[in-house]
């Protein structure tokens, strides 16, 4: 038998291979960067960490001599007389396959974000790639997506394209049918005069949204307390925890209170603030006309500028400062209206009455001569 003709039948025992092909092979070597396998060919099978995953990994933690892994030839010979080896793009043709059928059978999928993108999020499954645009992450519009980095989300397939690499994922519909579920819930549920807890989603200018688990519940301005409230931000921020109570309801629409009956300033209010009574509060807010003195939370009465003093004034702010405690007496209450008017100047006019009097007792006495 000639060298060549056993050459040739070496050749010929070995297994051969070509691009594209699916071989089996034995980890003979791991490196962090590389493993190397006997695929039973003249050349090892090398198979890189860039071509290992999309995600970077250490791949001493994923395989150790003696294992036995399926490869994708990539090239027969890279230049070097090695074979260059992929895992991942056979992964993502059995990951296509699988969001193939999850596509047709309508199946939620779970996997974490890889990556944020300028238009979207993009998800591996089982190293295929998903891409779920910005206005399918969330039923709501979100200007920065970077908080969903590595975050595990549910999402379903929309498009299937392998072909022209358009493989889309949907969340926003899988977030409008969980809150359809848990809205049809809560209006099954609740009732009006129901105390309920919620949780402020958002602050405007005339009040709040108190998300309740289903839908949102707007608690106006003049609902949140008892008390005088200039701007609902001074309460309330956004994630803060509150108890209310239902309102009303109508249609989807749910509005909150939580002035409590129970609570209420005004029980009582007319024999405690009846006309006569000298009552102490502080100064609340003023305008040109007047001030208005809270004399408990929930509870303000005015002092009309011509009652501050027996002098003439300009405007309350001329002697009053926000804050400042005042006597006043009780001169007007009007319960149907929750109105009470105060005078400073009527407590001092049994002074002016006493006045004339002790300047005649001061004055001399004439005698007859």
């Amino acid at each position: 038998m000639s060298e060549m003709s056993f050459e040739q039948l070496l050749e010929e025992s070995l297994v051969q291979i070509h691009n594209g092909e699916v071989v089996e092979g034995t980890v003979i070597s791991v490196k962090e960067d590389e493993i190397v396998l006997n695929i039973g060919y003249k050349a090892d099978g090398i198979l890189t960490r860039s071509e290992y995953s999309n995600t970077p990994v250490d791949l001493t933690t994923v395989a150790k001599v003696g294992d036995t892994m399926q490869a994708k030839v990539l090239k027969v010979n890279d230049g070097e007389g090695q074979v260059l080896l992929t895992y991942k793009r056979l992964a993502a043709e059995k990951g296509n396959k699988r969001l193939e059928e999850a596509f047709e059978n309508k199946e939620v999928l779970k996997a974490p974000v890889a990556q944020v993108l300028e238009g979207g999020l993009s998800v591996i499954v089982d190293e295929a790639r998903v891409f779920i645009p910005a206005s399918l992450v969330s039923d709501t519009f979100e200007k920065d997506l970077s908080k969903y980095a590595g975050q595990e989300i549910e999402f379903v397939i929309t498009e299937f394209n392998p072909k022209r690499r358009r493989i889309i994922g949907d969340r926003k519909q899988l977030m409008v049918a969980k809150k359809a579920e848990l809205t049809k819930k809560l209006f099954e549920t609740i009732s009006v005069g129901q105390t309920i807890e919620g949780t402020v989603k958002n602050v405007t200018s005339f009040g709040a949204f108190i998300d309740l688990g289903g839908a949102d519940g707007l608690l106006h301005i003049s609902e949140m307390s008892w008390a005088h409230i200039d701007n609902p931000s001074k309460v309330l921020k956004v994630g803060d925890k509150v108890k209310a109570f239902i309102k009303e309801i109508n249609g989807d629409k749910v509005a909150l209170s939580m002035k409590f009956p129970e609570d209420n300033p005004w029980a009582g209010a007319a024999e405690k603030y009846a006309v006569g009574n000298v009552v102490t509060g502080k100064v609340a807010r003023m305008t040109e006309f007047g001030a208005f003195v809270e004399l408990c939370p929930g509870v303000d009465a005015l002092l009309h500028v011509s009652q501050i003093a027996k002098e003439h004034i300009e405007k309350p702010s001329d002697v009053l400062k926000v804050g400042q405690e005042v006597t006043a007496k009780i001169v007007d209450f009007k319960e149907d209206t929750k109105k009470i008017s105060l005078s400073i100047k009527a407590l001092l006019a049994p002074e002016e009455e006493e006045a004339p009097a002790e300047a005649e007792e001061s004055a001399p006495v004439e005698t007859e001569e």
